[in-house]
């Protein structure tokens, strides 16, 4: 990819790896997904061509991948954005998709995942071990449930065929309470091209999947959680040591995304930045050695500004798609749990009980501070 060395030390773990054999296994929701734990060595070696979709979608996310007449979807934006997402599929010729990944349940990666489902079959349906009280959330459980689509979870190290190329899970490789940290983490290798996408994933998710030993070096990052500074930590760019990153955040959004952070980190580093909020849908596509873009690289270099509401130490505000009640603190029927009005993780609003004060949300019994917000 980028040296010699590189080359070889990956060949010899692959090498390693069909020594030891191609065990495959089942999901453990019950719905069986082509695990290969090894590639044989032709098939990375593949001209076909990779094409990756990087989706202007507002704030939130969507990507389509294409290999060799096989798509794969990874989230499908917020709720609003489910029929645009579906004329585009269309435009491209998809009539199915192999894999719909949902990376983490927040609203502006599947608000119009039921849309997708609903209008395309779908082979394989991934979405991690979390679930999340809104009816965005519950709306793509019943389309599940109305398709007959059971959800697979995959599990770090999974890794399976699209096309030409070979998609490897990183990531969660642990069990976190807030969503963001729970997203799946994916890595899709094309000949010695990799392509690198985070979903939401934050720092603390980021240092874990390090931990693991996993290999996330990547010629294409697409940069987790739209750019915030709770993302995209140094040591985890240095690790990934990426040529190109891809933004994917809504113009003028209220998050201040991309935050300057970010950007600096990436330009220290001599990233080619593409971003959706100003060049709309981006298209990658990898012939197995090189990568063409539809554009040429942002040059701006400029931060969002927030355009409304308080913003915390991790750069979030009321939850996408989920309407932020009045008063300054939420308390959670469901679970008693505390949250300040500007927190991304709030429950429906038939389930807030909402306080001006924390004194009076702790002596109604909400005494339990969500870890996210710290209220």
């Amino acid at each position: 990819m980028k040296t010699k060395n590189k080359i070889l030390l990956r060949l010899s773990a692959l090498f390693l790896t069909l020594m030891i054999g191609i065990p495959l296994l089942g999901s453990a929701s019950g719905t069986s997904v082509p695990r290969v734990l090894a590639v044989n060595q032709k098939d990375k070696g593949k001209t076909s061509e990779l094409t990756v979709h990087y989706l202007d979608v507002g704030q939130g996310d969507c990507i389509l991948a294409e290999c060799d007449g096989e798509y794969m979807l990874i989230d499908a934006g917020d709720n609003d954005q489910g029929t645009k997402i579906q004329n585009y599929l269309s435009k491209q010729g998809v009539r199915k998709l192999k894999y719909a990944v949902g990376t983490h349940p927040d609203a502006d990666h599947i608000g119009g995942l039921d849309v997708i489902l609903y209008k395309f079959d779908c082979g394989t349906v991934m979405m991690p071990d979390m679930s999340k009280d809104t009816a965005t959330y519950r709306d793509v459980v019943d389309t599940m449930k109305q398709k007959g689509y059971k959800n697979t979870v995959p599990e770090p190290g999974d890794s399976f065929k699209l096309g030409g190329a070979v998609c490897t899970v990183l990531g969660p490789s642990e069990s976190y309470e807030d969503a963001n940290n729970n997203s799946i983490v994916l890595l899709v290798e094309h000949g010695e091209n990799r392509f690198l996408f985070m979903g939401d994933a934050e720092e603390e998710e980021e240092s874990d999947i390090l931990k693991s030993g996993a290999d996330v070096e990547a010629d294409v990052l697409k940069v987790g959680h739209h750019g915030s500074r709770s993302s995209s930590s140094k040591k985890f760019l240095e690790a990934v040591s990426p040529d190109y990153a891809v933004i994917s955040c809504g113009e003028d959004n209220s998050y201040g995304h991309p935050h300057a952070e970010t950007l600096n980190n990436l330009r220290a580093m001599g990233v080619k930045v593409f971003r959706s909020d100003e060049q709309g849908t981006i298209v990658a596509v990898s012939d197995g050695s090189k990568i063409t873009w539809n554009s040429a690289p942002s040059d701006t270099w400029k931060a969002g500004e927030p355009t409304g509401g308080s913003v915390g130490s991790t750069g979030n505000q009321f939850p996408t798609g989920e309407a932020p009640a009045s008063g300054n603190y939420i308390g959670n029927k469901n679970n008693g749990k505390l949250h300040r009005s500007t927190c991304s993780s709030l429950p429906l609003e038939k389930n807030q009980a909402v306080f001006n004060t924390r004194e009076e949300a702790v002596a109604a019994g909400y005494d339990d501070p969500c870890k996210r917000c710290n209220p």
